[in-house]
């Protein structure tokens, strides 16, 4: 009689003692997957916010390379007219003041002999020389928020599997204080194997899991 009140005393205090130890891991655990969420939310708000700076930056690159191309497009309009006028003096007046990239592309461009060329460009613009940087520039900005964007959906899927390792280990804290209120032994240890199993779940997703500090 007496072995037997040990052994239950014995299997009691090692319940205890599992219950006192996973309460304590875990709720250690809830505290950082919590953190872990807000800290990955915070990450997706700066990516979002970073993707909109850079969409922002794009526009204006592009509208600043759509304006240079627009005042080229005239200077060369203009230029074409005096050249078919024979007005040389409008002609090279004009030429001295094309800005870049047209000031390099239209030499090239006439180098081609477009007059007797069936092959060659029809405008100065389609030569390879004809580069407005800020139109280079509006596409990196772009490919740079595209990639924001992305980063930002990833961050915020992170904080959601986060969210979700917090509500898992929160159930198993309920499991786990649970099994010390029932009377049954067994149903004692059967909420408590139910708390460890979903532990162990847990914290191998976890352990995949990327981390921010």
């Amino acid at each position: 009689m007496t072995d037997g009140r040990a052994d239950a005393e014995d299997g009691t205090d090692w319940r205890e003692l599992v219950t006192v130890i996973l309460l304590s891991i875990t709720t250690v655990l809830t505290a950082w997957t919590g953190f872990q969420a807000s800290k990955w939310g915070g990450a997706m708000s700066i990516s979002f916010s970073q993707a909109s700076t850079a969409r922002i930056e794009a526009s204006r690159l592009e509208a600043d390379a759509n304006r240079k191309q627009s005042i080229q497009v005239s200077l060369f309009t203009q230029w074409l007219q005096a050249y078919q006028a024979q007005d040389a003096q409008l002609t090279e007046f004009l030429e001295d003041r094309f800005p870049e990239p047209l000031a390099t592309a239209l030499p090239a461009w006439v180098a081609t002999k477009p007059l007797q060329n069936p092959d060659a460009p029809a405008t100065p613009f389609e030569m390879p020389e004809y580069v407005i940087p800020e139109l280079g520039l509006a596409q990196a900005a772009d490919a740079r928020a595209d990639a924001k964007f992305d980063e930002a959906l990833r961050n915020n899927q992170r904080g959601d599997n986060y969210t979700v390792l917090t509500v898992g280990f929160a159930a198993v804290l309920f499991f786990a204080a649970m099994s010390g209120r029932m009377k049954a032994r067994r149903a004692q240890w059967t909420l408590l194997g139910l708390a460890c199993v979903g532990f162990v779940v847990l914290a191998s997703f976890l352990v995949t899991f990327p981390k921010l500090v």
